[in-house]
């Protein structure tokens, strides 16, 4: 049997149960969906269990645009934000959507019936198929099944344990041990100062160096709000400070990286100190937001560093040895853990392969429109948040700019809206324009962008929030395939 929706929503992470509330919200009489491969509320903050886990947005942006973050902390641990979103599913009924275990393996759009068919693998093996006219993709942008792990010389020699944060064991024990995380991004700058509070030494290895940024984990501002307003206005204030404040430090390092530099690595020396090698350790090669920042709060990094339980080396292997690792350089690690914090596979839509009309869809050799769906791809949206801000933040917009082509389709008696490329050129550009590593490998496995509007990437939250909200739906968007007489008269 094949049931049908309005709206499939392909996830229940942060980004579905938005689009759930969203849905509901403004197109209250449409039959909606979410199909959740795991067993879980969350998506990355149920999948993710490892030490110290956290935000590294503030929740009064990587929160919902309708439910104020109203804790303390600005920059929440996992477990919290696994509550927030879980709690809001519960609250808004969108939990009573949610059909779990029930991962996506395949859909097919056909033309003649206007719907897409989704089929699902249970986790019994057996397969399962939905109908919807509209699909909307909100399943990260992430592989869960694998992380990046590449292959090290003597790995099999080593004879202590090896773990991937992605998976994190729930029986290590690493208290008294000597660990080394390989890695310098978000995940590693998380672990290592969490890890060092109990571990007898931790061992940051990177190959080089990255911007690392403190920050306060409360924000004063907003918890001094909260206490003379009401805690949506609160919020709404604090939300728009921290949007602009964002935007502004960031066009600023876009237009003036030798001096952004010089800041940020002179802020790192100022907590570590004139003696401490930050040339060596926390200078990268690059120039600001050619990669994202990483931050840290309350400076726990650099306090573990101070204290003398985390320290940082920077340099290339040579090849895992039985108790730990040596370096191209001659030097050894002694490890009892070895955490390899080496990113993730980035996987465009789950890696679900996508039919038209019985025709492969190459979603790589398409445009991406608007930063949510793709040219000649009827009726298909994905969402995908901010490089250089928090992922909510574009993730509500596109729920309401889906909502809102759901509504004109309706009005206008027309059951399928196609992004067109029409006849003007447009030169392609990469989808993202990050150097770092998991970026680089996944870029010819994504769609491209163009050189202009709507097929080129805003990155700014102000400028999609005029586009999303209140600019045209018709631009370069064919509405079409209307409704027979037989189905308005049903409807």
């Amino acid at each position: 049997m094949t049931e049908h929706f309005d709206v499939i929503v392909v996830g229940a992470g942060l980004s579905g149960i938005g689009a759930g509330y969203h849905l509901q919200t403004r197109c209250p009489d449409r039959s909606y969906a979410i199909l959740e491969g795991r067993d879980a509320i969350g998506g990355t903050w149920d999948l993710f269990r490892y030490p110290g886990i956290r935000s590294d947005s503030d929740m009064h942006t990587l929160g919902y645009n309708f439910r104020p973050w109203t804790r303390e902390k600005a920059i929440a641990d996992g477990p919290s934000i696994r509550e927030y979103v879980t709690d809001t599913a519960r609250t808004y009924g969108i939990d009573r959507h949610i059909h779990f275990g029930h991962r996506v393996v395949a859909a097919g759009w056909s033309t003649p019936d206007a719907c897409w068919t989704v089929e699902c693998r249970l986790g019994d093996g057996s397969t399962r198929r939905f109908t919807c006219n509209f699909l909307y993709m909100c399943s990260g942008y992430y592989n869960y099944a694998t992380g990046h792990a590449p292959e090290f010389p003597g790995a099999g020699d080593f004879r202590g344990r090896i773990v991937h944060p992605q998976f994190w064991p729930e029986d290590l024990d690493y208290a008294g041990k000597k660990v080394v995380v390989i890695g310098s991004g978000a995940t590693a700058v998380t672990l290592v100062p969490e890890l060092a509070k109990a571990a007898a030494h931790v061992t940051m290895l990177q190959r080089s160096p990255t911007y690392v940024v403190s920050r306060p984990a409360e924000d004063r501002f907003a918890n001094t709000l909260r206490r003379v307003l009401p805690a949506k206005a609160a919020y709404g204030f604090t939300r728009w400070k921290n949007v602009l404040l964002q935007m502004y430090f960031y066009r600023a390092a876009r237009k003036h990286p030798a001096q952004a530099k010089e800041r940020l690595v002179a802020m790192v020396r100022e907590r570590l100190g004139e003696d401490y090698d930050v040339t060596t350790h926390f200078t990268p090669r690059y120039n600001p937001w050619d990669q994202r920042l990483c931050l840290v709060p309350d400076a726990d990094l650099f306090d573990a560093i101070k204290a003398g339980s985390a320290s940082v080396e920077t340099g290339t292997i040579d090849t895992f040895t039985d108790n730990g690792i040596r370096l191209a350089s001659g030097k050894t690690l002694d490890a009892d853990i070895i955490v390899t914090a080496t990113g993730l596979e980035l996987q465009l839509l789950s890696g679900v392969p996508f039919t038209l009309d019985g025709k492969t869809i190459d979603l790589p050799k398409t445009l991406n429109y608007k930063g949510m769906m793709f040219s000649d791809v009827p009726n298909l949206a994905s969402c995908f948040g901010y490089t250089n801000a928090s992922w909510t933040l574009k993730a509500d917009l596109t729920s309401m700019y889906v909502c809102r082509l759901l509504e004109t389709m309706r009005k206008r008696g027309m059951r399928q809206c196609t992004p067109r490329i029409g006849s003007e050129p447009i030169a392609e550009e990469p989808f993202l324009t990050f150097s770092s590593g998991y970026v680089q490998r996944a870029l010819a496995h994504m769609p491209k962008q163009g050189n202009r509007k709507p097929w080129k990437l805003n990155q700014n939250y102000a400028l999609d929030l005029m586009a999303l909200r209140f600019g045209s739906v018709d631009d370069s968007m064919e509405f079409s395939n209307p409704i027979d007489a037989r189905a308005k008269v049903a409807a």
